[in-house]
């Protein structure tokens, strides 16, 4: 049964205290938090104050994802505004395992994230150091993008990989989930669903979390 991570970009923020009620309410797990810079993605989404606030409003996992350059700058902020998981990109990391050493010697476990045009090889010299790989089934910097079916091979790459080595990682997917594709995803071998639009367009979005959850 997957971990299903709302991506709250999609909620509504102008009655952000309701989104987090709603969320702590149903089977999530994880609340999944972009952070964009408008540098390495084309889009700023928000930052350090929010996700104080939220932190406040849930006792449930805040996973950030940060889609942001230089985030060795920044790591000991988010985890004073209240991250459990923070997530890199490696791409805009030239120095990845200082930059996971970084986020763990601050008591936050560490993910790293990888592009659509990324290969998961990439990851083979950080998955013994790392708890999370998030991987984008989209191009980052936007909601609302159609999932990249090639994603599903890559989730099978990773998989075998982590197996291979007794790593103990998750596997997280983000971006395009939906009700429709994310028993495929499963089924490739991921562990976390990122859904943003889905959840929150949703009629009956607790009900769209249970379904998630069901699968």
């Amino acid at each position: 049964m997957a971990i299903v991570a709302p991506s709250l970009l999609a909620s509504d923020f102008l009655n952000l205290e309701r989104e987090c009620t709603m969320l702590n309410e149903s089977e999530a797990e994880w609340f999944h938090l972009d952070v964009m810079d408008g540098q390495f993605v084309p889009n700023i989404s928000f930052g350090i104050p929010v996700i104080e606030k939220i932190r406040k409003a849930t006792n449930k996992v805040c996973d950030v994802h940060l889609m942001i350059l230089t985030p060795e700058h920044l790591t000991e902020a988010f985890k004073k505004a209240g991250a459990d998981i923070l997530t890199v990109h490696i791409e805009a990391c030239t120095h990845l395992h200082r930059n996971i050493q970084q986020i763990k010697s601050l008591g936050m476990k560490a993910g790293v994230a990888i592009n659509p045009h990324t290969p998961v090889s990439t990851l083979a010299d950080v998955l013994h150091d790392i708890d999370v790989v998030c991987m984008m089934s989209v191009n980052p910097g936007f909601g609302g993008q159609k999932f990249i079916p090639h994603t599903l091979e890559k989730i099978k790459q990773l998989r075998k990989m982590i197996d291979e080595r007794g790593a103990n990682v998750l596997i997280e997917i983000d971006g395009g989930v939906t009700l429709e594709n994310a028993p495929e995803i499963v089924a490739a071998g991921a562990d976390v669903l990122v859904a943003g639009n889905t959840v929150f367009s949703a009629s009956d979005p607790k009900g769209m979390i249970a379904k998630l959850k069901s699968l």
